[in-house]
């Protein structure tokens, strides 16, 4: 599912919502998750799971194509845990 098609689901669910304003509302959550990820906090959606960051340090790694070594700096990556009731809602 893309965001539009998530904008689009939402509106048809909310049909006393204009559609600008599912769309902002989807936009402003989505930017305030990446705010909070940003700053190192941590996220939870009870039920639905949580977003960190991990870090990655800096490794040697190989170009595929012609195999020489390659220096791949430290960076920050997210990370997504599921929830509890997500988990038994896809497993059974």
């Amino acid at each position: 599912m893309t965001k539009s098609e998530l904008i689009q689901r939402l509106a048809e669910a909310n049909p006393h919502l204009y559609q600008r304003d599912v769309e902002r509302i989807v936009i402003t959550i989505f930017d305030e998750i990446t705010a909070a990820l940003a700053n190192g906090d941590r996220v939870e959606l009870r039920g639905f799971g949580a977003f960190s960051v991990k870090g990655r340090g800096a490794r040697v790694g190989r170009n595929p194509r012609t195999g020489e070594a390659v220096n791949v700096a430290s960076k920050f990556i997210p990370y997504f845990k599921t929830g509890k009731q997500l988990r038994e809602k896809l497993n059974g």
